[in-house]
């Protein structure tokens, strides 16, 4: 079955370079007409030009798709309001998010400054909060709707010196799973990718012989199936190089270790069982937690 996106209006933020174009020039290729946003400023998020995204319109214009470009920062509210607004007066609908948009302040924790923790927190999270919360009425009015948030191997799984993008990044994950909750009954389904690829934010931090295979291009298969009509929800793909994998949040079988005095001793030696990945699961919803924690303690009566 041919991913079809014709008839579709997309927001593609972050879209002037690297990943966030490549999303943008696939996503009209295949039908869908699309908002280029950027903000259009350095790596770490400094400065500020249309010009990236106009590139990337011009483009979409050439090979013969529709687009228009944004320079809204995602970390202001009222400016992603307009965004969207801007989406609605040309075309009417915004059926796709792909909220592309971040920056880099890498630094170990001991050296880093509170304020470069919090930016990154601001244009990842909270620049993805934005975007969402201004389209949620538009989709839901809609009873359609597909989000793709961009996480990172380094929220799921840790990278030196990238505590605040890591925060950020996996607070995205903990996004995704409430919002795909809340969004089902009005069909808005969101997901999260993580991607591997090589874009002037990673290039200096990859190996030589990844340049080549890792290009943001190997990337977009995976954004497209969770942009698309057929998407899951509340999946994470990993993707790069042509490989795709889902990573995902489990909870173990677990052990029953009471309370009382002696609770803390008893976990400490269960620790290992309770650790034990074999039978783990993926819960449904956070209530769950509680529902394998109800039925440990049965077990002992």
């Amino acid at each position: 079955m041919a991913l079809d996106f014709s008839g579709r209006v997309a927001i593609v933020t972050g879209a002037g370079g690297g990943l966030g174009r490549e999303h943008a020039l696939a996503l009209a290729a295949r039908g869908a007409r699309v908002v280029v946003n950027d903000l259009g400023g350095a790596v770490d998020g400094s400065g500020g030009s249309l010009t990236a995204a106009e590139r990337v319109v011009a483009e979409i214009r050439a090979a013969g798709g529709e687009a228009i470009a944004n320079g809204a920062s995602v970390t202001d509210f009222g400016a992603v309001q307009a965004m969207v607004q801007q989406a609605m007066d040309t075309w009417g609908r915004v059926d796709v998010l792909v909220s592309n948009a971040g920056i880099l302040r890498d630094k170990t924790f001991a050296k880093m400054d509170l304020a470069d923790f919090r930016q990154v927190l601001d244009v990842h999270l909270m620049g993805a909060v934005h975007c969402c919360k201004a389209l949620w009425p538009v989709m839901t009015a809609q009873k359609y709707g597909r989000i793709v948030l961009t996480t990172s191997s380094t929220g799921l799984y840790g990278n030196f010196g990238q505590t605040n993008y890591g925060a950020a990044k996996l607070a995205l994950v903990g996004l995704m799973q409430t919002l795909a909750l809340e969004g089902a009954r009005a069909d808005i389904r969101v997901n999260c990718l993580a991607p591997t690829a090589v874009t002037r934010m990673t290039e200096s931090l990859l190996p030589q012989d990844m340049l080549e295979a890792f290009g943001p291009e190997a990337v977009v298969p995976a954004m497209l199936v969770l942009a698309s009509e057929e998407a899951p929800t509340r999946t994470t793909l990993c993707a790069g190089g042509g490989g795709v994998e889902a990573a995902h949040v489990t909870l173990t079988h677990g052990a029953w270790i009471g309370s009382g005095p002696q609770a803390p001793e008893r976990l400490l030696a269960q620790l290992d069982a309770v650790r034990d990945r074999r039978g783990e699961m993926v819960p449904a919803n956070g209530s769950e937690q509680g529902t394998n924690e109800l039925r440990l303690l049965r077990e002992q009566r």
